[in-house]
């Protein structure tokens, strides 16, 4: 029996070199060409609003909802949250591209203010200078 409890006991201990190097920071490239930096980050929120527009107002009309509100409380998001984002249904299908490629200045805090129906209305608030 001391013999089964010292198996139990033991323990083997494994090493493993590893060797740590810290490579940080921000470096900066130094040329005679000026060189604007490419857009790294893409804002997903506004994709992401898009999205739930057109998968909303799919649910809608295909009657799986009868109301904003079913699908609101479905949904567990505010019924103003809700009218607003699907709201974006009414955006030109130009715009719509643009502000998934990041060409347009369409952002999340514009997503809040009301949106004409008027596509050309869209189009001279939205389009970049």
């Amino acid at each position: 029996m001391k013999a089964d409890q010292r198996r139990l006991t033991s323990t083997v201990t494994v090493h493993v070199p590893l060797k740590f190097t810290v490579r940080g920071g921000r470096k900066t490239i130094i040329g005679q060409v000026p060189h604007q930096s490419p857009k790294t980050r893409f804002d997903d929120s506004i994709a992401k609003a898009l999205a739930r527009a057109y998968r909303w107002k799919q649910k809608l009309d295909d009657g799986t909802y009868a109301t904003v509100g079913e699908l609101a409380k479905a949904e567990r998001i505010n019924e103003s949250y809700v009218t607003r984002i699907l709201r974006l249904n009414l955006l030109a299908p130009d715009i719509v591209e643009a502000a998934l490629d990041g060409r347009t200045q369409l952002t999340a805090q514009s997503l809040t203010e009301r949106i004409s129906p008027t596509w050309a209305f869209q189009r001279s608030k939205f389009a970049k200078p």
